[in-house]
């Protein structure tokens, strides 16, 4: 048994250290001026910490802010509004029967594995006759598309794996389907969707390709697309500096939601590996 945990000990430790070290290596670089990141090691100067490489991305022409609003914008409403169609259309797979249900779910778990880029093409001509390009809804109804089959995935198991004789129960006492959703359900289905809104707001903040393909106007840059722009001092030397700092920046509201929600995550997707 001591071996056993020491065994443990260790591995836990070595698994912190490989996601840890990286982190922390990011966020010390960020605080280098660019002429040390690229100088070879040298003790006198490679303590040398500011914060001027985040006050140029603040203060400076990429307007970065503005960027970090318009992710968080994109994000949040992509999450929000996955979350709340995965939940319906999870429900409606998992309890209602109709003769092409399981054809219907079946392309559902088939789109999972189509790469998004296959279907961006297409997509950009549809939304561009919509007049949906540069726009921030089109962006938003975009990730919602990409992210959506694999959150009615993760809800239809969801809702598989509560009793029907719950529901049965909340029908005999008057309750509506809509009330039942939100008071009798809610708190079982919590976790898968849970699951879902993080994995579509962690799709949305760190996407890069769409948002350079849907969006051409400089007031509507993602963080992604703006730290392309940022990245690039006189000549097209890379500012080093600047990038790490723009890197960290962005994740930091991946780390918080992760922190936040990690116990969700965790058994929302055991339940989708459960049920199906």
């Amino acid at each position: 048994m001591r071996l056993k945990n020491t065994f443990y000990v260790i591995g836990g430790g070595g698994a912190f250290l490989v996601f840890a070290v990286p982190l922390l290596w990011a966020l010390f670089r960020s605080m280098q001026p660019n002429d040390v990141i690229v100088a070879a090691p040298n003790a006198s100067t490679f303590f040398h910490l500011t914060w001027g490489n985040f006050r140029t991305l603040i203060e400076g022409p990429g307007n970065l802010v503005r960027a970090v609003g318009n992710s968080l914008v994109v994000a949040l409403s992509t999450a929000v509004l996955t979350a709340l169609l995965a939940t319906l259309a999870g429900y409606g797979f998992a309890r209602f029967r109709f003769r092409s249900a399981p054809v219907l779910f079946a392309l559902v778990v088939v789109s999972m594995m189509i790469p998004f880029q296959a279907i961006l093409t297409p997509l950009y001509l549809e939304m561009n006759t919509l007049r949906l390009t540069d726009s921030l809804l089109g962006l938003v109804l975009f990730y919602t598309t990409v992210n959506l089959p694999f959150g009615v995935f993760v809800m239809r198991n969801s809702f598989a794996s509560v009793p029907v004789e719950l529901e049965d129960s909340a029908h005999v006492d008057g309750c509506g389907t809509i009330r039942m959703l939100g008071s009798v359900l809610r708190p079982l289905i919590t976790p898968g969707a849970a699951t879902v809104a993080l994995y579509a707001f962690l799709a949305a903040w760190t996407e890069f390709l769409g948002a350079l393909t849907f969006l051409t106007k400089d007031e509507l840059y993602t963080l992604p697309v703006a730290l392309v722009n940022v990245q690039a001092g006189a000549y097209g030397e890379i500012n080093f500096g600047s990038l790490v700092a723009g890197s960290v920046i962005a994740m930091i509201p991946c780390v918080i939601l992760y922190v936040g929600l990690q116990r969700f995550y965790v058994t929302g997707l055991a339940s989708g590996a459960v049920k199906g």
